[in-house]
């Protein structure tokens, strides 16, 4: 059943929703009968239901807000609800459920960000590159700006009838030469990673941890060239968030799909970005801590990467913070996948892990 725009018709929509809390035990009968009902009275699950039927837009469904409602009592009912003590991990589902199935509204996946200032002090390898029209050799400049744009949707929530989610997401990477005008400033590289994955909101101890997210999930990445610059993997991948205080950890394994030796144009990938990642995020106050280690061990130090990035306030804005970030090591990119990149960067974020 649709909404339509009809006061008349949204008034007998509210009422069976209520109807529905009564056969529920929410909501006695006899208040009900009495017009004795209070916002005080309600449930969470009420008042959720009540105050989205309200102001919900034409073509949304009945049942839609009844399975984001669940999710976000459920979310809710988990923990303390005090902002003071509302863990992370909880802030940004109960954000998220707040804002799905809402119009012209798109929910951060990864970090977004630009860094204006980038600077990489081993420099990049421009071998791969073709000569310019006038036959100067491509040479690139250890200073370029870099962005990230990352977004992501529901497709299905409550799926089993469980805090099971289906999601599609898309990232983009952008490296570009901006100061470089010898070459026309071009961008040196760029990464597009649609995906998409299942995601379970849970709450399992282990040894003092708690388990909140579980995902599992398909990713292609690719830099959209051809011949010798083309790069590109597929895999299937798992992922689990915990949190213990203020610290949330986040482990990510992934196995690679296997290519026809003909067509793979970096068959050695695995042993450059390794089989898996591990990130440990710090958020005190207005501070946004993220540190990330991949393919360390399991190259033994020899091939891996480390990533470390401060977000912070600046202002009045809870949507644009200053952003700090450094890396070091393998697969910064996929054309730079087999290249020892330093470098460290400086600019703006409009959205952070947490």
């Amino acid at each position: 059943m649709y909404l339509k725009n009809n006061p008349a018709f949204k008034k007998i929509f509210l009422t069976v929703n209520i109807l529905f809390c009564v056969f529920n035990n929410s909501i006695s009968a006899q208040e009900l009968s009495a017009g004795k009902i209070s916002s005080a009275e309600l449930t969470p699950y009420d008042t959720c239901v009540l105050s989205k039927t309200s102001d919900a837009e034409d073509d949304v469904l009945a049942s839609d807000i009844s399975s984001i409602c669940k999710i976000q009592t459920q979310s809710s009912d988990s923990i303390n609800t005090s902002a003071e003590q509302r863990s992370a991990i909880d802030t940004r589902i109960n954000i998220e459920m707040s804002n799905t199935y809402k119009p012209f509204t798109l929910m951060a996946f990864k970090p977004n960000f630009i860094l204006p200032i980038s600077y990489n002090h081993t420099g990049y390898d421009s071998s791969l590159y073709p000569d310019q029209p006038n036959g100067e050799t491509t040479t690139f400049d250890d200073f370029e700006t870099q962005f990230q744009i990352s977004i992501k949707t529901p497709l299905a929530t409550e799926i089993f009838n469980r805090h099971i989610s289906l999601f599609a997401g898309y990232t983009n990477r952008s490296f570009w030469q901006v100061y470089n005008n010898d070459i026309s400033r071009p961008f040196r590289e760029t990464n597009h990673e649609p995906e998409l994955w299942l995601q379970s909101v849970s709450r399992i101890d282990i040894m003092g941890f708690s388990n909140r997210v579980i995902g599992l999930g398909l990713s292609h990445q690719s830099n959209g060239r051809s011949a010798d610059l083309s790069r590109s993997w597929n895999r299937i991948y798992t992922n689990f968030a915990f949190e213990k205080q203020s610290f949330v950890f986040t482990l990510k394994l992934w196995s690679r799909f296997d290519e026809s030796p003909l067509t793979d144009d970096n068959p050695d990938i695995t042993y450059y970005m390794g089989h898996g990642e591990f990130r440990v995020l710090y958020k005190k106050n207005n501070n946004t801590f993220a540190l990330m280690s991949r393919n360390n061990i399991e190259s033994g130090f020899d091939r891996g990467a480390t990533e470390l990035s401060w977000s912070f306030s600046i202002g009045h804005r809870k949507d644009m913070r200053g952003y700090i970030q450094i890396f070091s090591g393998y697969g910064e990119s996929l054309i730079d996948y087999n290249q020892s990149v330093n470098r460290i960067g400086f600019g703006i974020s409009l959205s952070d892990w947490l």
